[in-house]
């Protein structure tokens, strides 16, 4: 090291030989790093993998320039960077392909690239950090093209703190979310591929942002009437759909829209006597009162307590049956009464006791450690996936390290048991440094580390200067009711992955917290809007729309609800061991309930987190083939069963497919469909008309017309 030193005092005064000319040093952090992180050296397939490549470990896309410093200059004994003969230094020899490498040519000579770190090496290789980055900036931010095959360029502005702007296009990281939609440049320059609203990643440094990129989906506006306006959010729904020339399907029939509404808000299907009331009446806000009936129903307080569970993963594997049952009975008293959202946040977050009597505190008794508390927190209430910064910063996001661990260390101080209590010590290894890691809010500050610091947690949680908290609650409702997260997965709100629409993601966000976070508000507004009312019918010219809701998207019914709708059609009860005959699925309180139908369906097991990416409720028709030997033959063949008590009472076939046709479509069947059943219900005797009817129901309860809400 001594001789390093001395070798640099040597070169850098000119000593044995002529004097040398300064050179402007680049500084280390903010332009040497970008070029290693250019030419693809620190990414996770070459020198940033974990245990480094070659000999060479760097940080994950240089989000640790300590630890890239000791790796360039001080490992192999200093040969990686010559000072004596800088163009002989490995981090040049080695890219531009003057040596061996493995990881192919990365950097041209005479390049500005190679330049920049040939001159950086000929000062003396220092690094000191005189500037640090503060934001990025992309000019466009969005950018909406006639056609594709078009062009259009990036230019990337990085804003530092001592108040300095620089141009860093030729430096930042360009990459499409599908390179199928898009392709860019190294420059810059985006190529749009394919119509639609597509997204570009943009890196520099520790900041990432993205860059959109539209194209209308057909080349002429629709020539139709504009689509319906009911309140703000049909306001930002329909000017992307004028942008992508999309349009909009009509409203919904009545018995589409009763249907629709009843799973959506109470998990129930809606008895043909409830679709018929509807459709006579005439009062103008007759959709508004229906839902305003729906709030109130006891359904509604099982079938979102249950959701609650699935996203708080209540199960007795993880909390006991006790402990189940005072979270989910505490969860059922709020949704009942309509606590506001971020009560019930904070109060979970600051619950201490026995689990088994207290519920709130069974949210600390879901995680086992404080990282699992910590990573839990973060993708219920502010739909982040705070995992990807534990063992570097995340590489898609602004979340650090510090921010993880520094969660963590909130939760360090709690006893983990039966029991939640605070207790005086408790610590988080920072894998960094090695030491206690600092508490601390999450992209904001570090807090004291003595004493308590969830309340500062919790008041920051739900404050207004954190934007994270009314997003996520809105973005979660906003896919209960229209199949699709504005922000898609639900958990994974990051810059690089933009909301479908993002001001109405803002707006529903504002609206929620100007009302108290009041969750049956939001229902009300968005199942108020022309867009939650649509029609799933197609148009010609939106028959490829899945994100921009110019239809209504089909969607799976979940497998409480679709368990419950097949025992209210058949009239037979699902039986569930050890609880009372009359209790539906969607009120049931933990996921280890033996079911084997729930089991079949795909229920969520609640260990991990229950997104619909990992539901199995996505192919039901196929699943009721697979299990059609037990669970839904049965049901049908039972002789106390719906089918059988009107086979007793001697009424006709027609009868009977009309009557099954409402309970379980919610409408009547058509001339050509009574036809059809008429042709196939054709009997010698009342024995294989039995089974033909049997078959009947069989084939209604497959058909996608049941399996989904439309």
């Amino acid at each position: 090291m001594l001789g390093r030193y001395i070798l640099l005092l040597t070169f850098a005064a000119g000593i044995n030989g002529p004097a040398v000319a300064r050179v402007a040093a680049p500084d280390f952090e903010t332009q040497v790093l970008p070029v290693l992180t250019r030419a693809g050296c620190n990414t996770g397939a070459c020198h940033g993998a974990a245990i480094g490549r070659g000999g060479l470990r760097l940080s994950l896309l240089g989000y640790d320039p300590q630890l890239d410093a000791e790796s360039l200059l001080h490992e192999l004994r200093g040969r990686r960077i010559n000072l004596a003969r800088p163009e002989k230094s490995l981090l040049l020899t080695k890219p531009t392909r003057q040596l061996p490498h493995e990881g192919g040519h990365r950097l041209g000579k005479d390049t500005e690239a190679y330049n920049l770190l040939l001159d950086w090496i000929k000062a003396g290789a220092p690094l000191e950090a005189r500037r640090t980055l503060q934001a990025l900036e992309m000019t466009p931010s969005a950018q909406t093209l006639s056609d594709v095959n078009r062009k259009f360029q990036v230019q990337v502005t990085a804003r530092f703190a001592d108040g300095s702007r620089e141009d860093v296009t030729r430096w930042a990281v360009f990459t499409p979310a599908d390179p199928a939609a898009l392709r860019c440049s190294p420059t810059g320059e985006v190529t749009v591929l394919r119509r639609g609203q597509s997204v570009l990643m943009v890196r520099f440094l520790g900041e990432v942002g993205c860059v959109t990129a539209l194209v209308p989906v057909n080349e002429a506006k629709p020539t139709a009437n504009a689509p319906a306006r009911h309140n703000f959010i049909d306001e930002h729904i329909n000017r992307t759909l004028d942008q992508l020339h999309l349009p909009a399907s009509p409203r919904a029939a009545d018995e589409v829209l009763v249907r629709r509404v009843y799973l959506d808000l109470i998990g129930t299907l809606p008895t043909p006597e409830e679709v018929a009331a509807y459709r006579a009446d005439r009062a103008a806000d007759k959709f508004a009162q229906l839902v305003e009936r729906l709030l109130a129903r006891p359904e509604f307080v099982d079938h979102w307590a249950y959701q609650w569970g699935d996203l708080l993963r209540i199960t007795s594997n993880r909390l006991q049956t006790q402990g189940v049952a005072a979270f989910h009975g505490w969860i059922r008293e709020q949704v009942k009464d309509n606590t506001p959202l971020d009560r019930m946040a904070k109060e979970m977050v600051l619950a201490l006791g026995d689990g088994h009597r207290v519920g709130p505190v069974n949210f600390s008794r879901i995680a086992g450690d404080p990282r699992s508390h910590a990573e839990h927190l973060s993708q219920v209430w502010l739909g982040v996936r705070l995992q990807c910064a534990n063992c570097h910063n995340h590489p898609l996001d602004r979340w650090t390290q510090d921010d993880y661990h520094g969660l963590a260390a909130i939760f360090a101080k709690l006893s983990r048991g039966q029991s939640i209590q605070l207790q005086e010590r408790g610590e988080v290894i920072h894998p960094k440094s090695g030491q206690n890691a600092l508490p601390r809010l999450p992209g904001e500050r570090f807090l004291n580390a003595d004493g308590d610091q969830r309340q500062a947690l919790a008041d920051w949680l739900t404050g207004a200067k954190n934007p994270f908290f009314a997003r996520t609650a809105v973005n979660r409702l906003w896919r209960a009711l229209l199949g699709r997260g504005l922000v898609e997965p639900v958990d994974d709100h990051r810059s690089t992955n933009p909301a479908t629409h993002p001001e109405l993601l803002d707006a529903l966000a504002k609206d929620f917290a100007e009302h108290g976070f009041d969750v049956r508000h939001t229902l009300r507004v968005i199942t108020a809007s022309a867009a939650y009312q649509r029609s799933s019918l197609s148009l010609p010219g939106n028959r490829t729309d899945d994100r921009f809701y110019a239809k209504a998207l089909v969607r799976a019914l979940p497998p409480v609800v679709m368990v419950d709708a097949v025992s209210r059609v058949t009239g037979v009860a699902e039986k569930f061991s050890g609880l009372p005959d009359a209790t539906t699925a969607i009120a049931l309180t933990d996921s280890r309930v033996p079911s084997v139908a729930l089991d079949l369906l795909g229920r969520c097991d609640r260990n991990q987190g229950c997104g619909a990416e990992n539901s199995g409720a996505g192919s039901l028709p196929l699943t009721l083939h697979k299990i059609n030997g037990s669970w839904l033959n049965d049901k049908l063949a039972d002789p106390r069963g719906r089918l059988h008590q009107l086979l007793h009472e001697k009424q006709s076939d027609e009868v009977i497919v009309a009557q099954f046709y409402r309970l379980a479509l919610s409408r009547q069947p058509s001339a050509t469909e009574l036809a059809h059943w008429k042709g196939k219900l054709s009997a010698r005797d009342e024995t294989e008309r039995k089974k033909l009817l049997e078959d009947f129901c069989w084939a209604l309860l497959n058909a996608t017309e049941f399996c989904c809400n439309h």
